[in-house]
């Protein structure tokens, strides 16, 4: 230990020197040749190593300017309390009750240590088998789920179940009654509206315009009055003027886009990384992660309340329109990849990788119906006479046309050979005209409910068409190609 200062200003006598640096007599006592105090080796040497001077008199100092002395090694007395055997025995006394105190005292905490740690590890266990029991009893509930089918419309038979799915607010549920109500009640025997398109008309379609568009990698087509939008899977967008023919102007949505959705001043887009996104005036004012996989597919409820969102997840998500907010997740027991609600509301039809159309209650999330086609479903598309809906899967050539008031293989109206594979399709307002899009091109097929006959009106060279959506009163038909190319066709003026 380093000495005080005062032990450096003051001059020591010789037995202050022995005590200078351990306060006690030396051992092994060496002698200073600057200062003449004598030290403990031990104890001068470590200083000297640490500081170089001497304590004493505070000079340089080393190892060589010390000099040992030989001296009659000191006898420490024994403390006077151990001087006789009645002092000792009291001196074990009681340091064996210390010791014993001490033991008592330990085996007690390690007694409540072990009583911790027998609790925690029987808390630990419990929680892990409550968990795997309940993850058991889902995925128990989701297989039962996914085999239960029953006719659209009608009552459950108390087999089917409802798994992860909350519901919608009530809110929502009176707006999706209301909409069905209103919108089931004018869609018997609805006129063509005034000044759409004929199929004699459709028939001298050709392609009027057509842009290449700074957009690579297209991937959905969605428009709004006389507007498009194309969405890429480099996450860009591309907002174009039918009427103009020219790029209005384009923002990034920052993901991949898989699909979209033009709804009044909101654009809707669902990503690869899981997201939905809301636009308005090029600038994002929502951003919903509801899904841990890629979104795959949007559609919107006939009300303007409800979005919906599809994704690899095995889920479908319905968010609040009006507070932009998640309203409920329903659960099924495979991927999703294409979606679409029912013209009146109160259905909504999701498509799986596994060749399956289910449909679900709205209000609810029960599934009402299930449908086949074997193969991961492409595209679904309702019909507004509300009773048929067409499908096409990944890689087929056909079209096929649903029957919602059959079941089985009843269901299936029609079959539609196109000739190539079908990415897109759309059936316009008038329920006449169904147009699908592929690799091939573009195709009209015309269903004439007078002779309950399907044909083929038009044919279209539009290769590695990847969407299509018909224009205002069926007049043109818009469709973005693989190569970002933007063409409308319409009808030859006579």
């Amino acid at each position: 230990m380093r000495p005080s200062s005062c032990l450096l200003r003051r001059p020591c006598s010789h037995t202050d020197a022995q005590k200078t640096v351990s306060g006690e007599a030396p051992q092994e006592p060496v002698v200073s040749k600057l200062s003449g105090s004598v030290f403990e080796k031990r104890l001068i040497e470590k200083y000297i190593e640490e500081n170089g001077k001497d304590p004493v008199s505070g000079e340089d100092l080393s190892l060589d300017d010390l000099l040992p002395i030989k001296s009659a090694r000191v006898v420490r007395p024994r403390p006077p309390t151990l001087t006789s055997i009645p002092a000792l025995l009291s001196t074990f006394q009681n340091e064996w009750d210390a010791l014993a105190l001490e033991t008592y005292n330990l085996n007690e905490q390690l007694a409540r240590t072990r009583e911790e740690l027998a609790t925690a590890l029987y808390q630990h266990d419990a929680a892990v088998r409550v968990i795997a029991r309940l993850t058991r009893e889902r995925d128990e509930a989701r297989d039962a789920l996914s085999r239960v089918t029953v006719t659209a419309g009608a009552p459950s038979n108390g087999d089917a179940m409802a798994v992860d799915n909350e519901g919608l607010p009530a809110e929502l549920v009176a707006k999706v009654d209301e909409t069905q109500a209103r919108l089931s009640k004018s869609r018997k025997k609805r006129p063509v509206p005034e000044g759409w398109v004929t199929p004699d008309e459709i028939t001298t379609f050709a392609v009027e315009i057509s842009n290449s568009l700074p957009i690579a990698k297209p991937t959905t087509l969605s428009c709004e009055g006389g507007y498009s939008a194309v969405g890429s899977l480099e996450g860009e967008v591309a907002i174009y003027s039918v009427e103009a023919d020219k790029l209005e102007r384009s923002f990034t949505v920052g993901e991949p886009v898989t699909d979209s959705i033009w709804d009044g001043p909101r654009l809707f887009f669902s990503t690869a990384k899981g997201s939905v996104k809301v636009f308005e005036s090029g600038s994002e004012i929502a951003s919903f992660t509801e899904h841990s996989g890629p979104a795959t597919g949007l559609a919107i409820h006939p009300s303007k309340a409800i979005l919906a969102s599809i994704g690899a997840d095995k889920s479908f998500v319905f968010y609040d329109l009006e507070s932009l907010q998640k309203a409920t997740r329903v659960y099924t027991n495979t991927a999703l990849t294409a979606c679409a609600f029912h013209p009146d509301g109160h259905l909504f039809a999701a498509g799986t990788d596994a060749g399956e159309i289910k449909l679900f209650m709205t209000n609810t999330g029960e599934e009402a119906a299930a449908f086949s086609l074997g193969a991961p479903i492409q595209a679904i598309v309702f019909s507004e006479n509300g009773f048929w809906f067409a499908a096409t899967a990944k890689g087929q050539t056909t079209v096929t046309i649903f029957d919602l008031r059959k079941q089985g293989d009843a269901a299936q109206a029609k079959v539609l050979d196109i000739g190539s594979a079908v990415q897109h399709l759309a059936w316009d307002y008038s329920q006449q005209f169904l147009a699908t899009a592929g690799q091939a091109g573009i195709t009209v097929q015309q269903y004439n409910k007078g002779s309950k006959s399907w044909s083929e009106p038009l044919r279209a060279a539009v290769n590695n068409a990847v969407d299509v959506k018909w224009g205002p009163n069926a007049g043109k038909l818009l469709v973005v190609n693989s190569e970002g190319v933007i063409s409308v066709l319409g009808r030859k003026e006579s």
